[in-house]
């Protein structure tokens, strides 16, 4: 049988074929735009993702028998906020995960709900980027289209929608909602209450491999494949990558380097952070994951090569770049304001420590060593939980380039081990797919089996040294400059 995975992503629609070996059998991918209608704002039509996400899965499964198409699963962004009225219409363009308009309700739930109460709630507190603010700013700020909503779902539980027809979501993606009750799974009664939102307006939940639906009629037809096709619940793309990258279970660690950066530690128990520096969710193989995320890190690095250096050579850049561990100059990597573990829309980026004799390699060196600096921080709050971790899977675009996973190696202190396949939430869909057509028991179990470690980059203690004197330079830079951030951003 054949294992359809989609990735939803920011910037495009990545599909993957899986059979049921694991052996992945075509990728294809269709890119979308996304708008910016007001600075810091980040907005997608949900049309888009399901015309993109047609036009590949057929793409997809032209060259194969589609008979033998079997389940569809997804990873999708997170918390972007998409609402339908009594029509089944999208009532207004989708709010993104990186979108920071809604700084005023994050503070008043932070500070007026207060952080313990939502914690005690969600097992999280409020950031900028989460669902609930957004669906408070549109309560305020659009109160005629507030009143028309019907439905609150996510971006990949939307195409689960328009495919299946039911109104799902998983665990995984709902925790970062900030409306579910994490550790018994189960929206929360509380927060509905403060959003002014009812449980009907929410989607039932299931585990990330539980079967929603059957492909509809009409888009069975659309697409050439059988109605039976089952439609599996899916998972964030953070959790689906995870499942792709056999980050599950206990003890786990995966590192993306994607448009956003996230460090990512699986558990079979529930734990939450004293500061609730870390988010604390829902993970796809059914127990639950601590996570770090970046606003910032790939694409970081896009946008110092591309929009400041002018160039996609991004290999040839790194070329020249060999005094690792000692840089002098700093680079902040908040773009976008920034999540782990600060919680703060008004950081920015900065370079510091610039001299008249600063070259260009040293300051793409900085770029490249923030991004791995900012995940650090999120590494020291799990280290602070007792958590103990030696080793961690790497994905992403980011992870194509051997000089940073050797900075994550050493910046880190970890074993970093690179896996076969790097299609991280795709790949996690297929799985996640074939686990709920039945092909695999479990999501541990096939994920001991189709995960295969091909290298592994060791940390060199000359050079762990050397970074450990960077790091405690580097976190010095965001409190001192924080005020400054305040003052400077309106």
């Amino acid at each position: 049988m054949l294992y359809l995975g989609v990735d939803l992503g920011t910037s495009a629609v990545k599909l993957l074929l899986m059979d049921g070996q694991g052996e992945i059998r075509k990728i294809v991918s269709r890119e979308y735009p996304i708008s910016f209608p007001h600075p810091g704002w980040a907005e997608q039509n949900p049309e888009d993702w399901y015309e993109k996400s047609i036009e590949g899965i057929r793409e997809l499964t032209k060259d194969v028998d589609r008979s033998e198409v079997a389940g569809i699963s997804f990873g999708g962004q997170m918390h972007g906020l998409v609402v339908l009225d009594e029509k089944d219409e999208v009532i207004r363009p989708a709010i993104l995960w990186n979108d920071g308009r809604s700084t005023k309700e994050t503070d008043y739930l932070n500070e007026v709900i207060g952080r313990e109460k939502l914690s005690a709630y969600t097992a999280n507190i409020a950031f900028t980027g989460f669902t609930a603010p957004k669906i408070l700013w549109m309560k305020e700020n659009e109160p005629e289209k507030f009143a028309r909503i019907r439905k609150i779902m996510l971006p990949k539980d939307y195409l689960a929608y328009r495919l299946s027809g039911t109104f799902c979501s998983d665990y995984s993606d709902a925790s970062g909602m900030l409306l579910m009750d994490v550790k018994n799974k189960c929206w929360s009664k509380e927060m509905m209450e403060i959003c002014g939102i009812s449980r009907e307006q929410l989607p039932d939940l299931y585990e990330s491999y539980e079967v929603v639906g059957t492909l509809k009629k009409e888009e069975a037809k659309k697409l050439g494949l059988p109605e039976s096709v089952k439609i599996i619940a899916g998972a964030g793309d953070n959790a689906a990558a995870a499942v792709g990258t056999g980050t599950v279970g206990e003890g786990m660690c995966n590192i993306s380097l994607g448009t956003s950066g996230t460090i990512f530690i699986s558990s079979r128990k529930f734990q939450v952070d004293r500061y609730n520096a870390l988010h604390s969710f829902a993970h796809a193989d059914g127990y639950y994951h601590l996570m770090g995320c970046m606003l910032s890190a790939a694409s970081c690095n896009k946008w110092w090569m591309q929009d400041i250096l002018g160039t996609s050579e991004f290999t040839k850049e790194q070329e020249k770049i060999v005094k690792l561990g000692e840089n002098q100059v700093f680079y902040l990597p908040y773009l976008m304001g920034e999540r782990s573990p600060h919680n703060d829309p008004m950081a920015r980026a900065t370079f510091t420590g610039m001299t008249m004799d600063t070259t260009r390699e040293e300051m793409t060196q900085a770029v490249l060593e923030g991004v791995v600096f900012g995940l650090r921080d999120s590494l020291e709050v799990a280290r602070n939980l007792g958590i103990q971790i030696e080793r961690t899977k790497i994905c992403g675009g980011g992870a194509k380039s051997l000089l940073w996973k050797k900075m994550v190696a050493n910046i880190m202190n970890l074993k970093v081990d690179v896996i076969e396949s790097e299609e991280g939430p795709a790949l996690g869909g297929a799985i996640l797919a074939a686990v709920g057509c039945g092909e695999f028991e479990s999501v541990e179990e096939v994920a001991a089996k189709l995960v295969k470690v091909v290298e592994t980059v060791e940390p060199d203690e000359d050079l762990t040294e050397k970074y450990e004197e960077c790091y405690q330079k580097f976190r010095k830079i965001y409190p001192a400059l924080k005020p400054v951030f305040r003052k400077i951003v309106s």
